[in-house]
């Protein structure tokens, strides 16, 4: 995996995430969520396109995954099943922890922040939008899944008129396009205003819904 050029490696505390400053102002926050297996490095393509005003995060994953790589849920295997919220929420917690600190520390204004997240790490950022809605500028999920137990959360409305950017792959063998019809359709029910990109394409975004995604940011 190509190291990104752009990006410095940072430890702060019990984490390590990659970081492309700002540079220009004012600034705002990304935050790019990896899936099983991935790291610090497994988003940086979404971070090509961006505009110069974002500062892009991508914290690794708290816990090793078997076989290599990082992930969000521990003690369980991603073949076994897919995480529930309950098994993501103390990663969602630690993550917005990690955000709030190293912000303050930082002397960004990290009020509200955009948040990418693909596979699990787009349940982890399901998770991280319900827990706290407020925070969340806009969302994009990309080849991922709702987590059970989100019904509570979507009757509560709370991500009543946010922006919420979903793309799939009609072709995903992974994650079946079935759970992100199903979220479409949960998530405009509770208020959210979706963006839809469904591609031909397997587990990852093809260059169409890429296109969309960069310009939500």
């Amino acid at each position: 995996m190509p190291t990104p050029i752009d990006a410095e490696l940072v430890e702060f505390r019990d984490w390590i995430f990659r970081l492309r400053p700002a540079t220009a102002i004012p600034s705002r926050l990304l935050v790019m969520v990896h899936g099983w297996t991935g790291d610090e490095n497994s988003m940086w393509i979404f971070a090509r396109k961006l505009p110069a005003q974002v500062t892009v995060m991508a914290p690794r994953g708290p816990f090793r995954a078997p076989g290599g790589g990082f992930t969000w849920r521990e003690g369980k295997p991603e073949t076994g099943s897919l995480p529930v919220l309950d098994e993501l929420r103390p990663s969602a917690e630690a993550l917005i922890g990690l955000i709030d600190d190293w912000s303050k520390a930082y002397g960004l204004n990290a009020s509200q922040f955009g948040l990418i997240g693909f596979s699990q790490g787009a349940a982890l950022s399901y998770t991280l939008a319900f827990l706290n809605p407020e925070r969340i500028r806009s969302l994009a999920v990309l080849s991922g899944f709702m987590p059970g137990g989100a019904q509570e959360f979507l009757s509560r409305r709370l991500l009543d008129g946010k922006v919420v950017y979903i793309a799939h792959g009609r072709q995903d063998q992974m994650v079946p396009v079935q759970e992100a019809r199903t979220s479409v359709t949960l998530l405009e029910s509770s208020g959210a205003r979706v963006i839809y990109c469904e591609s031909d394409g397997g587990h990852k975004v093809s260059p169409d819904c890429f296109t969309g995604l960069a310009e939500l940011f």
